[in-house]
Order: C-alpha cells, then sequence, then structure tokens
C-alpha cells in the first residue's frame, strides 16, 4: 500500500519530511521485525522509546517512519510527525487492513470483572442465532471454525493484531465481532478504529491503579469505549449505536453522565431487581447452574446456564441487553444461546478426580471478584454441612499494591482456610508482598498457623489446600484461572493451575495424573 494512502486515515494532518510515496511491504513497532520497505511506528511505551530505536529501523531498510519528534538531521526519507504516535498506530493498521471493523457489528464488553464469560455469552448467542460471529477475549480469538491463543499475560492485544484479527473475521464472511475490552486497552489507543456498535459494562471496582493511578483515570478509560460510540462509523444495516449499563454497579451514574453529550446514542440498562430496562425475576441458584427469568421490553426470556454465582446471573443480563435489546435477536435464540455456553475456561473450572470435595479453578485477581468468588462457593456447599471453603491465591508483583491487604482481608472473612501464596511476583520480592497479605488477612480476624497460611510455593500451596480437604469443602484456587505462564523476574514459566491442581489432586489420591509444574524456589 502506498504510504499516502496510508496517511489520509490519521485522524490529524501529519507534518514533517512527507515527500516521496513509497509502496510499503508492512507496518510495525518492532525494529527487529523491519524489513526493506517496511513503515516504522516509533512508539513509547511503558518500560522502552520506539524513538531510540529509529536508527536501527533505518539500518534495516525502514522505507518510512511515524514519530512524535523530529530527527536531530534532515531526513532522507518520508518521516511524519504526530502528536501521539498510538492512536495513529491504530489507524494506520485500520487502513492497512481495510477498515474491517466498518463491515463487522462490533460489540465491545468492558469492566473490571466478569467480562471474558459476558463476551463469551453473547458470542454464544450470536452463534445460535445464526450469525456468523467472531469473539477476541482474554482467553482467545475465535474466527470462524478458527480458534487462537492470544498469548501470556495478554489483555487486549495491541493495534496491529487486532485489525488483522478483523481482516480475516471479514475474509472469513463473519458479519460481527465481540472484543473484550480492558482498559489499557482503551487507554493505550489499541481499540482505536474498531468502529463499535454497541458497548456494554460489567462494572468498575478497585484494578489497575498501578497504571491508572487514580481510580478516576481508570474509569475515565473505560468510559472511553462508550465515548467511542459518538464517532463510530454508521454501517448501512447495522444497529443503532446502544450503550449497555449496569444499574446495579456504581459507575452508571458517571457513564449516563458521558452519554448526555451523545444524542446518537441509546442506553439500556440491566439490574437483578426490577427498574431497569432488563431485569432478573425468579432467580435459583444450584450446583448445577442458574436458573431465572429475564424481564425486558416486550419480553421474557427463561434462562438457564451452566455458571454459578449471582455474579453471573449480571454477566448473563447483559447478554440479553446486547442481543435481546440492543440487536433485537428472537428471544428464543437468546435463551438456547446462553444455554448452549458450557463455560468459560479458568472460571469456576471444576477439576475432578473423584475426590470427596470439590475443586475449582477461578480468575479472581481483584477484591471484587474474590469477594463473589468466595461468595458462589459458599453456595455451592450443600445446605447444612460442615463443609468448608479452602482458598488459594496470592496477589501480583509489580501491580497495584493497596489489593494485596484488600484480598487477604477479603478472604479472611469469607473463607475457612486462606493459604496466601504466589502470583506473577515479577521483580518484587514475593516475601514482602505476602507480609502485605498477611497484615491484610490479620486485619480481617485471620489467624496465621490456623485460619490462613503463608506458603511462598504455589506448587506447595495446592498440596497443602487439598490435603487439608475434607468431604464437602471446597478447594478454590484464584488468580491465574485460564493463563498459561507466571512470571518470576522477567522469566515466564509454564504454568497451569488447573494442571497442577490436578496433580496435586492425583498425589492425594494416589492416581495417575500430570507432573507438577516446575517454579523456581521463591
Amino acid at each position: 500500500m502506498r504510504l499516502s494512502a496510508l496517511l489520509t486515515a490519521l485522524p490529524a494532518q501529519p507534518t514533517g519530511a512527507t515527500d516521496g510515496d513509497p509502496d510499503l511491504t508492512a507496518i510495525t513497532v518492532d525494529s527487529r521485525r523491519v524489513k526493506p520497505g517496511s513503515l516504522f511506528v516509533a512508539v513509547r511505551g511503558d518500560t522502552r522509546d520506539g524513538h531510540d530505536f529509529i536508527a536501527e529501523a533505518l539500518a534495516r531498510g525502514a522505507a518510512a517512519i511515524v514519530a512524535e519528534r523530529p530527527l536531530p538531521h534532515a531526513p532522507t526519507m518520508p518521516y511524519i510527525t504526530v502528536p501521539d504516535t498510538r492512536p495513529a498506530l491504530a489507524w494506520l493498521a485500520a487502513a492497512w487492513n481495510g477498515f474491517p471493523a466498518r463491515r463487522l457489528v462490533m460489540i465491545g464488553v468492558t469492566g473490571t470483572d466478569g467480562k471474558t464469560t459476558t463476551a463469551s455469552l453473547i458470542h454464544s448467542v450470536l452463534l445460535a442465532g445464526g450469525l456468523r460471529a467472531g469473539l477476541i477475549s482474554t482467553v482467545s480469538a475465535v474466527i470462524g471454525d478458527e480458534t487462537l491463543d492470544t498469548g501470556f499475560h495478554v489483555t487486549t492485544p495491541d493495534a496491529l493484531e487486532v485489525q488483522a484479527y478483523l481482516a480475516r473475521m471479514v475474509a472469513a464472511g463473519l458479519t460481527h465481532c465481540v472484543l473484550e475490552v480492558t482498559s489499557h486497552g482503551l487507554a493505550q489507543h489499541r481499540v482505536t478504529g474498531c468502529e463499535f456498535d454497541v458497548a456494554a459494562i460489567t462494572n468498575i471496582t478497585h484494578e489497575h491503579l498501578d497504571y491508572h493511578k487514580t481510580f478516576e483515570n481508570y474509569r475515565a478509560a473505560k468510559g472511553q469505549l462508550f465515548t467511542s460510540l459518538g464517532t463510530a462509523a454508521l454501517k448501512p444495516g447495522g444497529p443503532a449505536k446502544a450503550a449497555i449499563l449496569n444499574a446495579d454497579d456504581g459507575s452508571a451514574p458517571y457513564l449516563e453522565s458521558l452519554l448526555a453529550a451523545l444524542p446518537g446514542v441509546r442506553s439500556i440498562r440491566y439490574s437483578l431487581a426490577p427498574g431497569a430496562e432488563v431485569w432478573a425475576g425468579e432467580v435459583s441458584h444450584t450446583p448445577a447452574g442458574i436458573e431465572f427469568i429475564a424481564h425486558g421490553p416486550g419480553f421474557a426470556i427463561p434462562v438457564r446456564s451452566r455458571l454459578v454465582g449471582a455474579f453471573n446471573v449480571s454477566n448473563c443480563l447483559a447478554a440479553v441487553a446486547v442481543t435481546a435489546g440492543a440487536l433485537g435477536l428472537p428471544v428464543e435464540e437468546v435463551g438456547r444461546g446462553i444455554q448452549a455456553l458450557p463455560g468459560v475456561p479458568g472460571r469456576m473450572e471444576r477439576v475432578d478426580l473423584g475426590q470427596p470435595f470439590t475443586a475449582l479453578v477461578d480468575f479472581a485477581h481483584t477484591p471484587n471478584a474474590l469477594r463473589r468468588a468466595l461468595e458462589t462457593a459458599r453456595q455451592l456447599l450443600a445446605p447444612g454441612s460442615a463443609g468448608r471453603v479452602i482458598a488459594v491465591f496470592g496477589s501480583a508483583g509489580l501491580r497495584d499494591v493497596e489489593k494485596r491487604r484488600l484480598m487477604a482481608e477479603t478472604a479472611a472473612r469469607l473463607a475457612d482456610i486462606s493459604i496466601l501464596t504466589a502470583e506473577d511476583p515479577r521483580s518484587e520480592s514475593l516475601e514482602a508482598i505476602l507480609a502485605l497479605m498477611a497484615e491484610g488477612a490479620q486485619s480481617g480476624g485471620g489467624v496465621e498457623g490456623q485460619t490462613f497460611y503463608c506458603v511462598p510455593d504455589r506448587r506447595q500451596a495446592l498440596r497443602l489446600a487439598v490435603s487439608l480437604a475434607r468431604p464437602g469443602d471446597i478447594v478454590l484456587v484464584c488468580g491465574k484461572g485460564h493463563e498459561q505462564s507466571m512470571c518470576f523476574g522477567a522469566v515466564e514459566y509454564a504454568w497451569d493451575d488447573r494442571t497442577a491442581l490436578r496433580s496435586a489432586l492425583a498425589e492425594r489420591l494416589g492416581v495417575a495424573g500430570p507432573d507438577m509444574p516446575f517454579l523456581p524456589q521463591p
């Protein structure tokens, strides 16, 4: 593609040396991947600045450069300067791929907790309705019959990857895309150019303050998904722009204030109680799942799901609001699609080797998500039994420090036994992380050695939990869910909580099972 054709996608007129119009062969932000004819976009990252690698990109044959500051000498090739290369990259990526989002009905799902489950529910309903729909989540990208792993510790993929996935969906004949959108993805313009038609939120609670610094900044990042509806392309035959809000969450008034400035965007609220446009009645919880009636304008949908917990009633309602409310899908297809979802990897996922207690793996890694997971675990205990909840979890290094105390305090109050352990300590002291968590557990009424334990080695923590479990108990392992690695220092070690838990169970039961994955000694 000619450079001049790409530059027309930029929202602001570029400056700098724009003489020349090379026929580009690729776009990249990694100087190591530059080949002759590439466009190199210098992006400032958290730890590295792409501007420091412009010389390397030129040496490797870059045909043009997009950057935020000029070269100290006169450039010999097209050198384009823009105010911010992150949104520029997103629009360049969209143009490079032929603006694929303009040929798809785009549904964005954001929130602190429940994004992956809600996005998966919406995707399942679209498929049940006979629509050709794709899904991009933190677990995988689903394009027709193909499922692609989105990688280690990935939130929203970068703009180049997102637009490439969308282009593959268009090429495969898909008509709809459900995209899980993180606050990092919004703040870093990874989903700029995605031209959303429907935006949905699960909740906004304490998380990622290490990056956003304040809750207000975090909330504002989430809000960008909704304000983008006001400028997104209108698509012939596409749905009216719609915002799906959780009336039970404190984020609703803030998001409604943003939507007030967007007269072309309608809002649909959902709630566990009457009063919203979509709400749940006759809710029933069983170990096998949830059942309720989803009430909405002109419909009452019997919903049955294998998901468990009150929070998943809310996630199902969000899916109903998107599919029946915003897209107008027939109610029988909505109910069938929700029921068809067997579960989401690493979300209250059962691990069963025939042990006399329940073992679950969940992704809960925020105070709110851990609280909801523990409350759900208590609901799963047999009525009147002496069953206990044994929770295993940690708190990541180089991330929000405050949640370490909060999570341990929450577990001390809601779990019978908490085992605090390693969870991606990265370059931080694991001992220091666990000391903060122990303080939180004690403030929640925990007693070390009785109701909570500090076990730095996650393998030994799982073994301890399994050894303590009695018939009727629930062992709940939180924090990693579907993830396939754990970070110590700067190294990602292959790790899957589900595999490790199976290994610990097999050891206790004396049956064949997988080997316990390797982790470095704390």
